[in-house]
């Protein structure tokens, strides 16, 4: 039988199951069954590759055969997650992928929030020598002195300074996806392909005016996004729930929804998705159709759960190793987690290591960014690498791991169609 193919999805509501091992995809697929969101079952950053040594094919290969064994039929995606480079576009088109997620944030200016006067018109010139804009008088030109009328009572207007700010923090960084989505066209040809522009990874949010104009300058330079991730307000931790007022983040969440329909429409993408129940509902209900929810670790962690109970000595050797590298993994994550407030492994029963290190925040944020250093680099005192463990662990109890990610990820997929 041959491999069921990945298709585009379109603006149909959409949910990303990441898989850094290869073998959560049967899980994953009981928990799309549980809502209906269109699924996402191959879904990698170049990123997460390198850390956990796996290819473009091997992610893809990985969930084909699963759903092949599944018998399913039904269409999904595969995102190719948080491409920066031509070289990453070509990699992943080459292994069948068919969503591609841009990442500029590197060409975010993050310290634009706290530039003003001079400085910002300063910074603002330097951006359009950048090829934000062709001169400054352009961007006026498009954007001061008129009205946007995103719904009946929402309409928004550009001040200088407002404008200023939105060409230095994001002016470079539409530029880039404009040239990244050139490099996505031609990659892909005739074969059918999508894309989302993510400028999440930032310091500060997107305000509705800013995503405006990221909206307004990806439509007006050609950039057809199916859709866009803007930083909200609160807090979007890896691995643990919203931090955050729930009402004022539904509140924008209602104006960011506007600003898609209007510039597109295309979906909102809420990225570090995972494990945030808390506005799940408030999600599914706002958003509606516009809807793409993407997560990766928490499928591990879930995964590590198994572990956890059929081998918990092994667990508890993890643990130790994670402690000691979580002050150097953390440094690429928004995370707050602290190992002085987490019990030695040593002292904890099986069920309290668990509960420890994978119920409690700030447990889960200490597995969870050392995923890289545990599948590359760890190993026991008997030098077994941990990642040979863990997946033996796995493979001798599928239906476990599959249960157990159902049962975790289905309460997102239940949560967002919900609302």
């Amino acid at each position: 039988m041959s491999l069921p193919q990945p298709t585009v999805l379109g603006l149909k509501p959409s949910f990303g199951f990441g898989d850094r091992l290869g073998l959560a995809t049967p899980g994953h697929l009981d928990a799309a069954r549980q809502g209906h969101l269109a699924p996402i079952f191959a879904q990698q950053s170049i990123r997460e590759m390198s850390r956990t040594e796996r290819t473009p094919d091997e992610v893809m290969t990985a969930a084909q055969a699963a759903l092949r064994d599944e018998g399913f039929a039904e269409p999904w995606g595969a995102d190719a997650d948080h491409l920066k480079t031509r070289e990453d576009v070509v990699r992943m088109t080459e292994a069948g992928f068919t969503f591609f997620t841009i990442d500029p944030s590197a060409q975010v200016e993050n310290q634009a929030d706290r530039l003003s006067g001079p400085a910002l018109a300063e910074a603002a010139q330097t951006a359009v020598g950048e090829h934000a804009f062709a001169s400054l008088d352009e961007a006026c030109d498009l954007y001061l002195d008129q009205a946007f009328d995103l719904a009946d009572d929402l309409s928004l207007e550009f001040t200088e300074e407002a404008l200023l700010r939105a060409v230095v923090k994001y002016g470079r960084a539409v530029a880039y996806s404009a040239q990244m989505g050139q490099w996505i066209a031609e990659a892909n040809g005739d074969r059918p392909h999508e894309i989302e522009v993510s400028v999440d990874e930032t310091d500060s949010p997107t305000s509705v005016l800013e995503h405006l104009f990221v909206g307004l300058e990806l439509r007006r330079r050609g950039v057809p996004v199916v859709s866009l991730a803007p930083r909200f307000i609160g807090e979007f931790e890896k691995g643990i729930d919203y931090k955050g007022d729930l009402a004022a983040f539904e509140a924008e969440l209602k104006r960011h929804v506007a600003v898609a329909r209007h510039c597109g429409p295309y979906k909102i993408s809420v990225h570090s998705g995972s494990d945030k129940f808390a506005i799940y509902p408030a999600i599914g209900r706002v958003c509606g159709d516009l809807l793409h929810v993407k997560t990766a670790g928490t499928s591990y962690l879930e995964a590590l759960r198994v572990l956890a109970r059929k081998a918990p000595a092994r667990f508890r050797e993890v643990v130790a190793f994670c402690r000691g590298r979580y002050g150097t993994d953390r440094a690429t994550y928004h995370v707050s987690g602290r190992v002085e407030d987490l019990r030695d492994p040593a002292s904890l029963s099986p069920s309290e290591c668990e509960a420890e290190y994978l119920d409690d925040p700030g447990g889960r944020q200490v597995m969870h960014v050392t995923f890289g250093s545990v599948l590359t680099q760890g190993r026991s005192p008997d030098g077994r690498p941990f990642k040979d463990a863990l997946l033996d662990t796995l493979r001798a109890d599928p239906a476990l791991h599959r249960e157990i990610i159902a049962a975790h990820l289905g309460k997102h997929v239940r949560l967002l169609c919900g609302g």
